[in-house]
């Protein structure tokens, strides 16, 4: 595997954290801001630095490099598998009427499946409902290929996300990468580092990912009412006090921020399912608990390689880079003393992340984790 592996913010110069080497026929994954992504001239700039044909494009809420997390800038990084082979697929929502497991199950039928080893999606991050494309992609899955990825951010904006293959990046995309080959070794893991606190309550009225009422209560207004002063910033201020889920068949419980409210309603957008009679409790942290969550989330990736990780992709949650501030770096400092120096790390903040939990094959949609998918040949 070569990796070359470059940044650069408006009006300045590229940065190289790998030599600038030729590759031969690489995976070109551009992580980047929003309006950065709009900006052609800007991205006509990208191809010119990158002119290769295999270009992926997702907008985040930060973009990582190295130990670093940046604002503002476009993050590319190359890799030509030596050994092995990609192959990348893409739709958008809108022409699925909106509808993330139909998309889901077209994206993966039309993903070749011989010596196929794992599934990284990149998808858009304000109206796809991440749980539901989850199903859509496992629904053809009957091998333990395991799905991992992240949706797309916009800082904490929450106006639109952009994504793309090929294409210059825009709304509604869906991006499914497929990793193919024996050589390959790639391990995953999530973690968060949050805590429950205050009652723990039923949801009683829901639809999919929209959430109406809990305990027979409107959901908005006892949501408000714990917010307090900060509910008026929502729905950014519910990233610093996410919803802990635990659906009634399942054993392990889920994280879920909030994407948008509906003050007629009195209802709340997550980012993921929210079924009834999921029992479901407040959250909180702080910054060290959420570095040890990255540590444990390395840890975790990194317990059972058989070789060193050569290629890192991060995904962490928005609501941990809030919380972090000016301390959010302190995570990737936590992963880079877990998997060593040597490994290129690239990666975003998103609103969502996606990774099977620990020891399990089926992926699930989780918000405020640390997201690791390891890579070598």
């Amino acid at each position: 595997m070569r990796i070359v592996q470059a940044f650069k913010k408006e009006n300045q110069s590229w940065k190289y954290t790998k030599s600038k080497v030729q590759l031969v026929n690489p995976l070109v994954l551009v992580f980047g801001n929003r309006m950065l992504l709009e900006n052609e001239k800007f991205i006509k700039e990208v191809r010119a630095e990158f002119p290769y044909e295999h270009i992926v494009f997702g907008s985040t809420s930060g973009e990582i490099v190295d130990s670093m997390v940046l604002d503002e800038s476009i993050v590319v990084t190359a890799i030509e598998f030596e050994k092995s082979s990609f192959k990348v697929k893409t739709a958008n929502i809108l022409d699925f009427n909106k509808n993330a497991q139909l998309l889901g199950e077209s994206l993966y039928n039309t993903m070749a499946k011989d010596g196929l080893k794992h599934l990284f999606v990149i998808s858009e991050g304000t109206f796809v409902n991440g749980s539901s494309l989850i199903k859509g992609i496992e629904r053809g899955i009957h091998d333990k290929t395991l799905i991992s990825g992240g949706l797309c951010g916009d800082d904490a904006k929450f106006e639109k996300t952009l994504a793309s293959y090929k294409e210059n990046p825009k709304q509604g995309e869906v991006v499914l990468i497929g990793f193919y080959g024996e050589s390959l070794e790639i391990s995953v893991a999530s973690f968060g580092g949050w805590i429950t606190f205050g009652p723990e309550r039923l949801i009683t009225k829901s639809n999919a990912n929209v959430l109406y009422e809990i305990d027979g209560l409107p959901a908005l207004e006892l949501y408000k009412k714990y917010l307090g002063e900060k509910a008026n910033q929502l729905p950014q201020a519910s990233l610093l006090y996410p919803l802990n889920v635990t659906e009634h068949d399942k054993e392990h419980a889920v994280v879920r921020t909030i994407l948008g409210i509906n003050e007629e309603e009195n209802s709340m957008t997550l980012a993921g399912d929210v079924p009834v009679n999921s029992k479901v409790q407040l959250m909180m942290t702080s910054v060290d608990g959420l570095s040890q969550g990255a540590f444990n989330a390395a840890k975790l990736a990194n317990a059972n390689r058989i070789k060193k990780p050569e290629l890192a992709l991060l995904v962490s949650c928005v609501g941990r880079k809030l919380v972090m501030n000016q301390r959010v770096e302190e995570e990737i400092e936590e992963v880079k003393n877990v998997i060593g120096n040597e490994v290129t790390i690239t990666g975003f903040y998103s609103y969502g992340e996606l990774a099977p939990y620990s020891g399990k094959s089926s992926c699930e949609l989780h918000n405020q984790t640390m997201t690791l998918t390891l890579i070598s040949e």
